[in-house]
């Protein structure tokens, strides 16, 4: 089976093309290449499929198996993909996946994908649009009690879940620790990501990621949408930031109709066959 392996910011995935090849268990195969030392390497699996209402389809399988909804890194993987191999000469198209359609753009250079910019779509505040346990409303710095401690926790649904804590420092946050706690707590049916965001200025924040299914992750496209919504509702930051991660930033827009737009880079690492271990 011949893969790709692509990053954003260090959020990577192992690409592959089910236009050419057949997975029949994405799942399990999702976990076989993510290890780091004795797979490929990676947060997950994407698979590029035919769509019957959108130019292409994404389906996203994290580390541990599990499907996502969507993935903002993985959306702008997939367009500088298909952009690149030549599956369309369209610098604007649409990609289905199960949080619904995304729109792209992407910004090129002799062939070469510079920038992709991605609608993310409308932010959803409800409990049940999360989703989330407990009385209907919104969850807008709301006591989460984790372990000894409580946290003030701001949620939300980005097409996936989850759950914004804002902290003094980033770095010093215990993520590994703290993260596996919020994203499996009773409260979150689904499980959650959570985003740990410091702020800078009301331009620019710093964030690292849980992600739900992967742990850790250098990047969250998703994640930094979120994280930007909760600054802006909780009136830390303009509409419009930069989200600074390990190896660079993600430009966030909360625009006035009402949808997110993300924008930020895609990088191939190197393509590859992995073996039938049948």
């Amino acid at each position: 089976m011949k893969f790709t392996k692509m990053h954003g910011l260090g959020n990577d995935y192992v690409i592959v093309n089910c236009f050419d090849t057949t997975v029949a268990d994405p799942s399990s195969l999702a976990r076989a290449v993510s290890p780091r030392r004795i797979g490929v390497g990676s947060d997950g699996l994407i698979l590029i499929l035919s769509s019957v209402s959108c130019d292409f389809r994404m389906r996203i399988f994290n580390a541990d198996g599990s499907e996502a909804e969507t993935c903002g890194n993985g959306i702008r993987c997939l367009a500088k993909y298909a952009y690149e191999k030549g599956m369309t000469r369209e610098k604007e198209f649409v990609i289905e996946t199960l949080a619904g359609p995304t729109k792209v753009w992407v910004t090129a250079q002799e062939g070469t994908v510079r920038l992709v910019r991605c609608d993310m779509g409308v932010p959803r505040f409800l409990r049940s649009e999360i989703p989330m346990l407990g009385e209907e409303g919104e969850v807008i710095q709301e006591s989460l009690a984790v372990g000894d401690a409580e946290y003030k926790v701001t949620c939300l649904s980005v097409g996936n879940p989850h759950a914004v804590v804002f902290v003094d420092d980033v770095r010093a946050e215990p993520v590994s620790v703290l993260g596996p706690q919020i994203e499996t707590h009773g409260r979150f049916p689904n499980r959650t990501n959570v985003e740990f965001v410091e702020l800078v200025d009301r331009e620019n924040v710093k964030m690292r990621v849980w992600e739900r299914g992967s742990g850790e992750t250098l990047a969250c496209g998703s994640g930094c949408c979120a994280a930007a919504v909760a600054c802006a509702r909780t009136d830390r930051t303009e509409r419009t930031i930069l989200v600074h991660l390990a190896l660079g930033s993600l430009k966030i827009e909360w625009a006035n109709d009402n949808h997110l737009y993300m924008e930020g880079p895609a990088t191939t690492v190197f393509s590859g066959e992995w073996p039938d271990r049948r």
